[in-house]
């Protein structure tokens, strides 16, 4: 048995840029099962690796880091949709039904881009870790929250984000119960986006993660309480960069992003 295999830089619409993801189309009536799909994803070696299998009204959705499987992934279901897309298995502007470990999950095509409804998980306030702030060589936070997922760290400003050196080996092990760090602060100035982030999640096999469209729903409703707008726009400020739009409606969050097919091939 061989399946389609896919890799495609999602949150950009330029080749090596954005968050790569890789995404598998399970075919046929064999189930693999989970073992073989972490060892799939540990051979990608990237942040994700979406696996997607028809069922009734859409596909069924599982993500997996090199090391974990994860509940919520925004980049690998915004390169799932693409891929689904392109390769003509769903028709061009239908919307796409997941099922997922967070429930179901939809993307939708619309004003050249491709819009992932998805729950928002906003964050509460709380202390940080002990060790938590210097894990990541950050100066005094601004505030500190958790979400579902992760925690949430503020800055004082777009440098203090930009200019982090954290130590990955130490932050892994100071995150118990949690995926990762999100870092934000507001943006300088004028520059096509209204905050930045980061985000490093090394207990789940990534130091730190180019675009993640899963802490959006973090960052939503938070910058939206902030700055009194729900619709937003984030720039992840890694290394490969990429650029996120977020509308903020209730417990809802839509995540709106381009993305393009680098590599396509067949596993065996």
């Amino acid at each position: 048995m061989s399946w389609p295999l896919f890799q495609v830089d999602a949150f950009t619409a330029e080749p090596f840029a954005g968050n790569p993801a890789a995404v598998c189309l399970l075919e046929g009536d064999a189930d693999p099962g989970p073992g073989w799909m972490q060892r799939v994803a540990a051979e990608m070696n990237l942040s994700e690796t979406a696996f997607l299998r028809p069922e009734p009204g859409g596909y069924g959705l599982r993500w997996f880091t090199p090391t974990v499987e994860v509940e919520l992934c925004g980049h690998a279901t915004l390169a799932s949709a693409h891929v689904l897309w392109t390769e003509g298995r769903v028709p061009a502007g239908q919307a796409i039904r997941f099922g997922t470990a967070s429930g179901p999950l939809a993307a939708h095509p619309g004003d050249g881009a491709i819009w992932l409804d998805f729950p928002a998980t906003p964050a509460g306030p709380v202390d940080p870790p002990a060790g938590l702030v210097e894990a990541l060589g950050a100066g005094a936070p601004r505030w500190v929250g958790r979400a579902r997922f992760d925690y949430l760290v503020e800055l004082e400003d777009e440098a203090a984000v930009r200019g982090l050196r954290p130590d990955p080996r130490r932050l892994g092990g100071l995150t118990p119960g949690s995926v990762g760090v999100i870092v934000t602060a507001p943006a300088a100035g004028p520059g096509g986006y209204d905050f930045v982030s980061r985000y490093f999640a090394p207990a789940a096999g990534i130091d730190e993660d180019p675009v993640t469209g899963s802490a959006h729903c973090v960052l939503g409703p938070f910058w939206a309480g902030r700055l009194g707008r729900d619709e937003l726009t984030g720039f992840q400020a890694s290394a490969r960069g990429g650029l996120v739009q977020v509308r903020t409606d209730g417990d809802r969050v839509r995540l709106g992003g381009r993305a393009v097919t680098v590599l396509r091939g067949q596993l065996v």
